[in-house]
């Protein structure tokens, strides 16, 4: 918890800063954050006015000047996701933001949300850096981010595959794929079940951005690696917010133990929104003791994106099998609407 107050107390000395401004630079559990927030305002080292928080006088004896004066801050061109969009990928943003306007909104049902419509087209760019879209069978477990339509915006992966509860996502896609000519299949599919044994080791990519208990988190990744061949890829977002560094922990043990290596880690590196129409994720700022002005479109949720390859073949035995789910980690995760 210290860490994180100090990281707070930090951004806030730099300039008065709203909820949102702070959360946008938390890298911590979501929940932990609040909770530091509702301390220092407890303990009179911030404060707020006028939707602002600041240092109390108190507050500005705990910072370092000479500390400050060296902190770093993100490149600016690529924002930390080591990317540049070069012409033709930025042709092809604009092609995506045209397709997937209708898209279907996220519901609370299955606790959906998308990722901004440039960081889908960076996950592309970075699969085609490391050679994972060319003559690929590529196969998404869960497509909220409508990332199959810009894979086959590239003409590059020769097959691309969803597997997605929802099936108005299902419908959305195949009405896309039908208009633009795209060969993107489509089956409904509930991660729960076991992954059919027709798609067993058939793919050279896995893509995900899973829910993120514990128990959802080992269903998507476990999917994705039983769908793969040998020395193949995957891909997979997880976040700071809804998931401590123990899961984080839980989870990197299991892809070792499946004989996965990560061979990288890119922090923030798709940005969702949290607000959509009526549907909003941002109800837990009702904890803190002072009002929180409105969020004006600051995107403060962000997922690090984790690739990792499977060393020769995975070490699956008979793990693909019905699993139980928890929908939402009560522990840990306050971004639930019902909360």
């Amino acid at each position: 918890m210290e860490k994180i107050k100090t990281k707070i107390l930090k951004e806030i000395a730099k300039s008065p800063k709203n909820v949102w401004e702070i959360l946008e630079k938390s890298d911590f559990l979501l929940k932990d954050s609040i909770d530091a927030l509702k301390n220092l305002y407890r303990d009179g080292l911030i404060e707020s006015k006028k939707g602002k928080i600041s240092l109390t006088k108190k507050g500005r004896s705990l910072i370092n000047k000479k500390s400050l004066d060296l902190e770093p801050e993100l490149c600016h061109i690529c924002l930390g996701k080591r990317i540049v969009l070069n012409e033709k990928l930025k042709e092809l943003l604009k092609e995506y933001k045209k397709i997937v306007k209708e898209r279907p909104l996220p519901t609370e049902k299955f606790f959906q949300g998308y990722m901004q419509e440039f960081d889908v087209i960076a996950r592309v760019a970075f699969m085609q850096y490391n050679n994972d879209l060319e003559e690929k069978k590529i196969i998404l477990i869960g497509d909220d981010d409508l990332l199959s339509i810009a894979l086959a915006l590239t003409n590059l992966p020769s097959r691309i595959l969803v597997l997605d509860i929802d099936e108005r996502i299902g419908s959305f896609i195949e009405k896309v794929s039908k208009k633009h000519k795209f060969k993107i299949e489509f089956q409904e599919y509930n991660v729960a079940e076991p992954l059919p044994k027709k798609f067993l080791g058939k793919f050279d990519v896995f893509s995900s951005e899973p829910l993120e208990t514990l128990t959802a988190l080992k269903a998507f990744v476990l999917r994705g690696v039983s769908a793969l061949k040998e020395n193949s890829s995957g891909y997979f977002g997880l976040t700071h917010a809804e998931a401590s560094i123990k899961k984080w922990l839980e989870i990197e043990k299991f892809l070792t133990r499946m004989n996965c290596v990560i061979t990288d880690l890119i922090p923030g590196f798709s940005v969702y929104p949290t607000t959509y129409g009526d549907l909003t994720y941002e109800n837990f700022v009702k904890r803190l003791p002072f009002k929180v002005s409105e969020n004006k479109g600051i995107n403060w949720y962000k997922s690090a994106l984790f690739r990792f390859e499977v060393l020769e073949k995975s070490k699956i035995s008979n793990l693909n099998k019905e699993m139980r789910i928890e929908f939402v980690d009560e522990k840990e995760d306050i971004t639930f609407p019902g909360y």
